[in-house]
């Protein structure tokens, strides 16, 4: 045979083999859905690892505001009690300088009294404590005594409470985004492995089940909270 009738022979030989390993529809179609849904990963993947850091940072804020408030709680409790202990020595005085007759003196320590406990004192004594065996002990067993230090340190220690439940709800919020985000990356994996099997059915196999399983992290994407750029943080003492 010719040269010429063996190049072409070659040159025909050449173009079927390119013919033969030509991607198929189904090869493009599959390619197409992995890419879909490497896609669709990557996206959720980075949108679900920015909800768990804004979550972690809600978390941390929240936890940071309910022990201002603790800190807070605890300084006012103890300035109630001071305050306790003093209208409680006065009135101790008080006491002695009335037994004594010493009515000046009784006076100078009634007017030492704080404001706030005055009503309390002034209904006590009426009582006549220094003849009345069945007085109340002191004028704070009075119902007219109300602490407004103490009310005010019930309520910060009820708000930080409730702040640090909220702390809670963001951690628990987080460690959500950050199983999707592990899912997702399970996803990953197993897709980038479907690619590189040769058997064609395995690797739809694979793609199968990887997009049956994206269903899970999609659905809690599209079912959890988000949480907000700028949340509206508690503010300590209110």
């Amino acid at each position: 045979m010719s040269e010429g009738g063996n190049a072409n022979i070659e040159i025909a030989h050449h173009l079927s083999a390119r013919h033969d390993h030509a991607p198929s529809t189904e090869y493009r179609i599959l390619e197409t859905i992995e890419a879909i849904v490497l896609a669709i990963v990557a996206i959720l993947t980075a949108w679900s690892g920015y909800q768990a850091a804004l979550w972690s940072g809600h978390q941390a804020e929240l936890y940071s505001i309910a022990g201002k408030l603790r800190v807070q709680a605890e300084g006012v409790t103890t300035t109630a009690n001071q305050e306790r202990l003093y209208n409680s020595a006065t009135v101790v005085e008080w006491i002695k300088a009335e037994a004594q007759g010493q009515q000046k003196l009784a006076d100078l320590f009634e007017r030492r009294l704080l404001p706030e406990f005055r009503p309390a004192f002034e209904a006590w004594k009426q009582t006549d404590p220094l003849n009345n065996p069945n007085a109340p002990a002191g004028p704070q067993l009075m119902g007219a005594f109300q602490s407004s230090k103490i009310e005010d340190a019930t309520k910060l220690n009820a708000q930080a409470a409730s702040t640090f439940d909220q702390g809670n709800v963001a951690r628990e919020h987080s460690d959500q985004y950050v199983r999707v985000t592990v899912t997702l990356a399970t996803l990953l994996l197993l897709t980038s492995i479907g690619q590189r099997f040769k058997v064609h059915a395995v690797r739809v196999g694979l793609t199968v089940v990887a997009l049956i399983l994206l269903c899970v992290p999609i659905y809690r994407v599209l079912t959890l909270p988000r949480a907000a750029t700028t949340p509206a943080s508690a503010t300590p003492g209110n």
